[in-house]
């Protein structure tokens, strides 16, 4: 998103003219003398004056844009894995809190690629991201399971980054090699999100399609991964209610062209 301004400072005011015309506006010959021995502003001043405008008024917008959650990174096509992860760091509204590199949570292998977004719901419902966060940390190495996600949202809408984008997480299946998994939080057993975690994961998923150059086609939910056996139902509200799910792709669009 590109920010453009063309101010520039007003033309110094011209002298009045010395003619019969100033008559009419009362000058006297003294005061048209201390006129003709006035110091004009330099030009260069007015430039000086437009440059900075512009700087401040660029500043601005790029903050203000940046603290409202626009922030979105430059498009590109392919694959981008390392420099989304070094936008990820300067970003104020996901918290990184990474996993210790362990061989059932994060073992640390490297993302080759990026083709997809992968939207899941967490396990249980009324849980917090931290919780979730910790669970990956602590649980499922003790119990020698694998699970994770790179990102979890949580309820209040915040958002938690537990694997950088880097790396894979153990979470989508056979699509763990080149996928980003989102895990969102939910109050009940419905799997419905909260407004404020379904408005985090809109803005998340928009956020990592630019970097990654993704469409939401590329978005999909764990249930359409495939596995062997029956599918997963995960997110469950969007899989028992398939207009919600295209709603949800709809606003990332949407999101995505205000960019």
């Amino acid at each position: 998103m590109k920010v453009g301004n063309n101010n520039r400072g007003d033309e110094p005011a011209g002298r009045l003219v010395d003619s019969e015309g100033d008559k009419s506006f009362g000058l006297n010959k003294s005061y048209k003398a201390r006129r003709r021995g006035r110091v004009g502003v330099p030009l260069y001043i007015y430039g000086l004056v437009g440059v900075s405008v512009f700087i401040i008024v660029f500043a601005f917008v790029f903050e203000a844009r940046r603290a409202g959650g626009e922030g979105l990174p430059a498009g590109a096509g392919g694959d981008r894995v390392f420099g989304v992860q070094g936008e990820l760091d300067g970003l104020g509204w996901v918290e990184q809190m990474f996993l210790p590199v362990n061989r059932f949570s994060r073992p640390g292998t490297e993302l080759e690629s990026v083709n997809g977004l992968v939207i899941h719901n967490i396990g249980n419902p009324g849980t917090t991201a931290l919780q979730n966060r910790n669970y990956f940390a602590n649980t499922v190495p003790a119990e020698e399971i694998f699970a994770s996600a790179h990102f979890i949202v949580c309820l209040d809408g915040s958002v938690i980054q537990c694997i950088p984008v880097e790396e894979i997480a153990y979470a989508s299946n056979i699509r763990n090699d080149d996928s980003i998994a989102i895990e969102v939080c939910h109050p009940d057993e419905t799997g419905e999100f909260t407004g404020e975690s379904y408005a985090a994961a809109v803005r998340l998923a928009a956020w990592l399609s630019i970097g990654y150059g993704l469409s939401t086609n590329d978005i999909i939910r764990h249930y359409d991964v495939e596995r062997e056996g029956s599918p997963k139902l995960c997110p469950l509200f969007f899989v028992e209610n398939e207009d919600a799910w295209e709603r949800f792709k709809a606003d990332v669009q949407n999101l995505i062209d205000r960019g």
